[in-house]
């Protein structure tokens, strides 16, 4: 750890930078689940990473933009029926969705220079902090990967990009909030054995909780979650005969939306329980005001979670719960990282050398 993390006190506006960036991300997060809830996220078919802040103004721009849009597949295939009116409306969410990232941008790095300028981070510190500014512009070229994949023939991004896109968002969010714990919260007592497996059961809770998150990318790039609309059953099936219809049987995991729902809802009830079991077992062993917190976040985030994805399906995937859902997945995510955080102990120091007298003569 970053020595200048040792006194939480002397970085108080650091951290309140941090948190409010992490903050920005959720934001970020939660116009981009709309923009692919409202099949908005193709409008843009040009990307101009430093121009395209500016809307089109005037009749002759929005025109000028419309028709491009309508050389795109989902304009030919899906969207042909819209007017100059219509595109507006999916344009309007693709933009704020871009407009926000580069915001985003701008929040983290002019903060970064001052905060820099002044001293209040230097050294090792500046550079961790200066990690997230870097991974946000690989996100943006990401992010039109995606898109890109869209444009060709078929109008649907790929669903491995969209995890790629919504994946490298959280590592970002989820580095953002780790900076800002090293600077805020203490650490435990040193590391003893009961301390290490909450540790190992924490770091175990957070990667179902990840790969639960990942599989729900897959769920909206397959647009799976139509397809199955009971809850608990799917369809009054719980091993439905379509999740595994695929050959090879590795397809029906990655690629069959039947088998991806499936492999979701299968996820979300161990991911429920081991949230649940984690939460039993580090309910009396946090020792941390951070750790007591998460564990406690938990449980709560996880009902709520399973609430959000049985009412996402059962009413047909609406704007309002999938977009809710996704930014529970993510808080949920937060809520384990600190967890982690939290179980990790403070690191050992050799101990200072004994002064011995000089023996008499």
């Amino acid at each position: 750890m970053d020595r200048a993390a040792e006194s939480p006190s002397g970085h108080r506006s650091v951290v309140v930078w941090l948190a409010l960036v992490y903050l920005s991300i959720l934001v970020m997060l939660s116009l981009g689940g709309i923009t692919r809830l409202t099949g908005s996220g193709l409008s843009m078919v040009e990307w101009h990473p430093l121009m395209g802040a500016i809307p089109p103004l005037g009749h002759d721009a929005w025109q000028e933009v419309f028709e491009k849009y309508q050389q795109s597949p989902q304009y030919k295939l899906v969207n042909h029926w819209m007017t100059l009116g219509d595109f507006q409306q999916i344009f309007l969410w693709e933009y704020l969705h871009r407009l926000w990232g580069r915001l985003v941008g701008v929040a983290y790095v002019v903060p970064w220079a001052v905060l820099l300028w002044r001293r209040r981070i230097r050294g090792r510190l500046a550079v961790r902090t200066f990690i997230p500014f870097v991974l946000g512009g690989l996100q943006g070229a990401l992010g039109w990967y995606m898109v890109a994949s869209g444009l060709v023939d078929v109008p649907a991004v790929s669903h491995y990009r969209l995890a790629a896109h919504l994946g490298l968002a959280l590592v970002v969010a989820c580095y953002v909030q780790w900076l800002a714990l090293d600077l805020s919260a203490p650490p435990a007592p040193t590391a003893a054995p009961a301390r290490r497996t909450l540790g190992v059961a924490a770091w175990a809770t957070f990667a179902l909780v990840a790969l639960q998150v990942a599989y729900g990318a897959f769920m909206a790039g397959t647009r799976a979650g139509h397809l199955y609309s009971t809850f608990p059953t799917l369809n009054g099936d719980w091993f439905p005969p379509q999740a595994f219809a695929y050959e090879p049987w590795w397809r029906n995991v990655l690629e069959s939306p039947f088998g991806i729902h499936f492999v979701h809802r299968t996820l979300g009830w161990l991911t429920a329980a081991a949230v649940l079991v984690f939460a039993a077992y580090a309910w009396r062993r946090a020792t941390t005001p951070v750790g007591r917190f998460a564990t406690r976040a938990l449980v709560v985030l996880v009902v709520v979670q399973m609430t959000l994805g049985a009412l996402t399906v059962v009413l047909h995937v609406p704007v309002w719960a999938a977009a809710l859902h996704q930014l529970c997945g993510a808080l949920l995510l937060s809520c384990a990282l600190a967890a982690v955080h939290a179980s990790r102990g403070a690191p050992r120091r050799a101990p200072a050398p004994v002064a011995t007298e000089p023996s008499a003569a």
